[in-house]
């Protein structure tokens, strides 16, 4: 005869089931936090980006503290997301620091090259750093921004070029208008055969009228904002070459709210006997009494001596 179950071993068995459910779902729960933890791969495999510390001397005062890179191939395709959001980004940033050693305060421009593992240049970026004051150290990040699918993989960084000028003489930042209503700028330039062209651009962005007459007033400087001397600024380019176009007679030229005025360096890169002369920097006045503007143009003079400027002519729009 078939006795009846005891409650008791009932009770028993129902505390083991329910040890082995709790223990199934804490081991659950273990194994999906720790696909979520940190330096772990991600839903796609992918690993986080590693952060390498960088001791760099730096150049003038710029130096890069670390590089940080993607895990896979930095050079994503085309339309992906990287992990930080941006679309078609390679995900490979570089720390930078700035120390202004100087007495003034300064505004830099700092072209960063990342390089590959071969000691190739695999992009340059160019940061603008404003106001930074006398000994004060500014810290900031540069994107590599997107890189073409066959582009090698970049394993460090290093400051190419370090350009500063007084932050008060700074071209004006982009979709803004100096107090003066006055913004100077230069564009890239063109060179052929050994000619320089470098365009001087005059725009009033202010409210009332402005008026320029005869030629822009310049100042050469080094790179350490000094003068630079034995070079003769010439009013026109007849002197230097007939391929930059016609010397127009200075005069009065008056801009209207809106309207710009254009004028041009020009220059030979002719080295023959003495030391070259290198400007890397014009300090540049639209007319007596104007705020100066510096400029950092990188005038390769060679052993001419000479620089034309032409007199300010109003722009067609």
């Amino acid at each position: 005869m078939r006795r009846p179950a005891s409650p008791r071993p009932a009770r028993a068995r129902g505390v083991t089931s329910l040890s082995a459910l709790a223990a199934a779902v804490l081991l659950l729960t273990a194994c999906g936090a720790e696909r979520a933890g940190a330096g772990r791969p991600g839903a796609d495999g992918s690993e986080p980006p590693s952060r390498t510390q960088i001791d760099d001397p730096g150049k003038d005062g710029v130096r890069i503290t670390s590089l940080t890179l993607p895990s896979a191939s930095p050079s994503p395709a085309r339309g992906s997301v990287s992990a930080d959001g941006l679309p078609g980004d390679s995900g490979v940033t570089a720390a930078y620091e700035i120390t202004n050693e100087a007495a003034e305060a300064l505004t830099y421009s700092v072209v960063v090259t990342f390089v590959s593992g071969d000691g190739g240049a695999v992009t340059n970026r160019t940061v603008t750093v404003r106001d930074v004051g006398p000994g004060k150290t500014v810290r900031g990040t540069v994107r590599a921004g997107e890189l073409p699918p066959a582009a090698p993989r970049v394993v460090r960084a290093k400051v190419l070029t370090v350009a500063k000028v007084p932050a008060d003489e700074a071209v004006a930042e982009p979709g803004t208008c100096p107090a003066s209503g006055i913004r100077v700028s230069a564009d890239k330039g063109d060179a052929a055969m050994g000619l320089r062209v470098v365009g001087l651009h005059l725009d009033n962005c202010g409210t009332r009228d402005y008026t320029v007459e005869g030629y822009p007033l310049l100042e050469l400087l080094d790179d350490k904002l000094e003068p630079v001397e034995g070079v003769e600024i010439l009013d026109g380019s007849r002197e230097i070459t007939t391929g930059a176009g016609e010397d127009k007679e200075p005069g009065r030229v008056t801009l209207r709210p809106g309207e710009s005025a254009t004028s041009s360096l020009v220059w030979r890169n002719t080295t023959e006997f003495g030391t070259p002369v290198n400007v890397p920097h014009v300090r540049v006045r639209a007319k007596t009494g104007a705020d100066p503007v510096t400029l950092t143009v990188h005038l390769d003079l060679g052993t001419t001596g000479k620089l034309g400027v032409k007199t300010w002519e109003k722009a067609e729009r």
